[in-house]
């Protein structure tokens, strides 16, 4: 008899015995927390977080099958099918496993994007904590090719260290990546690493202990990313005045050279935020919105989150946003996507002088047939629909170019 024949006709009991029971069980848990998300108002509310747990469930499996610390590869760590952590959408995000101890050799080729960062992290993301950010550097600390071509090396603290080596410190755990766009349209890079001790030889095949092992690992990082994404906007955003935003600051978690400006919105369907932010010199300013699980809205197929370069800037140097659920017939209408709440988050990036209080923005919650009396440049930010059905069609066509690239 087989092992799934003696499973299947084995007591109900014996199915602890299953590799894939932990799992199992955390899936069950997770399920049983989104269910009850007191934030979760409407059954969109609630279909959208069993989507975000169908998405945790497969970004998990993927990262515990690609965590070999001997032969590590970049994996991506959150995208638009596998969302987290308010996922920039402008940002594609690699991380790889590393030890203190190994060296590792890193290459590329630099492509057009405004940003290319590099961040050790020591430790994991938890309920009640973020990991530190020992070392967190851009591109423009690298010696890069005239093809756009570069190399860098990681590794434990030597005397000898060469151009390009960057030290590991204790505890790191994971060497994290992000390529940022401000244009959708322009060209993506390449990043490839490995460890110089192991390279040219084979990783050992998986165990049924080890496979054993990646289910129960599983279960646990399942279980800690539902818990500890439900805790970010509670410490970073739910304290604040609704309709608001913070005066910007260096983002927590150690990213070099960015700054942000949070808040949380609430506005009923006859209503809209008008956000007013100087168009500022860093290379990279973004806005978005989120959802209450702390994750990215649908922005390839609506304008959820708009760059300095994708917005219409008006002639006093101003960007003016109007965020609502219905459209109020400008070009820099930030949908909600019919949600009554969520999370507003402005970046700015690859900054050399700290975003003051004067570069952060500010808001106004004004009835939605208020709209055009209150921006100064209405006749000159209106778009129709034909209008807008385009801008929609150039995200979805940069999108895939992104994906594909």
């Amino acid at each position: 008899m087989s092992r799934e024949q003696e499973l299947a006709t084995a007591p109900s009991g014996v199915e602890s015995e299953l590799a894939t029971a932990p799992f199992s069980a955390a899936i069950a848990d997770a399920e049983r927390l989104i269910a009850s998300a007191d934030f979760a108002e409407t059954d969109a509310d609630l279909a959208e977080g069993y989507d975000y747990l169908a998405g945790s469930i497969s970004a998990i499996l993927q990262l515990v099958r690609a965590h070999n610390k001997a032969h590590p590869y970049f994996v991506t760590s959150t995208g638009p099918y596998s969302k987290m952590g308010l996922d920039n959408p402008d940002t594609i995000y690699y991380h790889a496993v590393v030890e203190p101890d190994a060296t590792y050799v890193v290459r590329g080729r630099r492509g057009s994007t405004t940003d290319l960062s590099f961040q050790v992290l020591c430790g994991e993301y938890s309920a009640d904590s973020v990991p530190d950010g020992d070392s967190a550097f851009d591109d423009r600390r690298l010696t890069i090719a005239a093809d756009g071509t570069f190399e860098l090396t990681f590794g434990p603290a030597r005397d000898d260290a060469p151009d390009d080596y960057f030290v590991l410190p204790d505890g790191a755990t994971t060497l994290a990546v992000r390529e940022v766009y401000s244009d959708w349209d322009a060209q993506r890079g390449l990043v490839t690493i490995e460890r110089t001790d192991t390279a040219g030889t084979a990783p050992d095949e998986p165990s049924l202990e080890r496979v054993k092992r990646r289910y129960a690992t599983a279960a646990k990082m399942l279980t800690s990313r539902i818990h500890t994404w439900f805790n970010f906007p509670k410490w970073f955003y739910l304290d604040e005045p609704v309709n608001t935003f913070t005066a910007p600051r260096p983002t927590p978690g150690g990213l070099a050279t960015q700054f942000s400006s949070v808040g949380h919105f609430d506005l009923p369907e006859d209503k809209a935020m008008i956000v007013t932010v100087p168009d500022s010199d860093a290379p990279y300013q973004g806005f978005q919105l989120g959802s209450l699980w702390y994750i990215s809205l649908d922005y390839v197929n609506h304008q959820t989150s708009l760059t300095s370069a994708q917005a219409q800037t008006d002639p006093d140097g101003k960007i003016r946003m109007v965020i609502s659920a219905r459209n109020p017939g400008v070009a820099n209408w930030v949908e909600t996507t019919g949600r009554r709440r969520g999370i507003l988050q402005f970046r700015w990036q690859r900054t050399d002088d700290p975003i003051g209080v004067e570069l952060g923005p500010t808001a106004e919650v004004v009835d939605l047939d208020e709209v055009a009396a209150r921006l100064p440049f209405y006749d000159e930010n209106r778009i129709d629909e034909q209008g807008w059905a385009a801008r929609i069609a150039a995200r979805q066509r940069a999108f895939a170019r992104r994906m594909l690239a």
